[in-house]
């Protein structure tokens, strides 16, 4: 499961992000409410979220992310633990709150509360966008029933966008999921492999599925 971490002190980001990667966890991290904001339009499992951020403070993040239909469940994690602070995070969209100090087997257990509570479901074996399906079980993908055949890498991008469709996924996340990259790197891979896929899914149909982000990367939709 994919988790982003959302504050500006790294001795926490550090401590938080070594205890879940030992759990299995593939952990990203923003040091600034901006750059969270930013991170959290892409599809995470859960989003830990302080509070007292630079640039936009953790409610602003919040809110501005359920605003745009984000459901990712959400973790609050700050020094403040005023009532009030806590029913303003609840106000805005946060699913939890957790204050510091706190044990790192506590915030593990409310993680694992969230993601009980229905807010993460396995993935589908089957997907499906418009007449396009995909099969992660036996590797099979059609579109109007007709068969297409695919790389190993090619499946593995078509079957992360499938999974998030009507969704914009920026390069870097492509690259952090379909690539295993996780860093800033200058390639084009992502670009090279969009044009492969649409000339094997869209290019001998009228309607076409994958879509060019501007700004941002792509996304498959009908």
């Amino acid at each position: 499961m994919n988790v982003l971490v959302v504050d500006d002190d790294h001795r926490i980001t550090n401590f938080v992000k070594r205890g879940l990667e030992a759990e299995g966890y593939r952990v990203d991290v923003a040091s600034d409410g901006k750059q969270g904001l930013e991170y959290g339009r892409n599809p995470y499992n859960l989003i830990i979220l302080d509070l007292l951020l630079p640039g936009m403070n953790g409610t602003e993040v919040c809110q501005s992310l359920r605003n745009n239909h984000i459901q990712t469940p959400i973790l609050m994690l700050t020094a403040r633990d005023r009532l009030q602070d806590k029913v303003e995070g609840f106000r805005h969209g946060a699913d939890d709150y957790l204050t510091k100090p706190f044990a790192f087997e506590e915030l593990l257990a409310r993680m694992h509360a969230l993601l009980r509570r229905g807010l993460y479901q396995e993935p589908s074996l089957r997907l499906r966008v418009g007449t396009l399906c995909l099969n992660k079980e036996t590797r099979e993908v059609t579109r109007d029933d007709s068969p297409i055949t695919l790389t190993a890498k090619e499946f593995a991008l078509l079957e992360f966008l499938m999974a998030h469709p009507n969704r914009p996924l920026s390069r870097t996340m492509i690259l952090e999921q379909v690539w295993g990259y996780h860093h800033d790197t200058l390639t084009n891979v992502v670009d090279v492999y969009i044009r492969y896929l649409r000339n094997k899914v869209d290019k001998a149909f009228p309607q076409k599925l994958i879509q060019t982000v501007r700004d941002i990367g792509y996304k498959i939709s009908v």
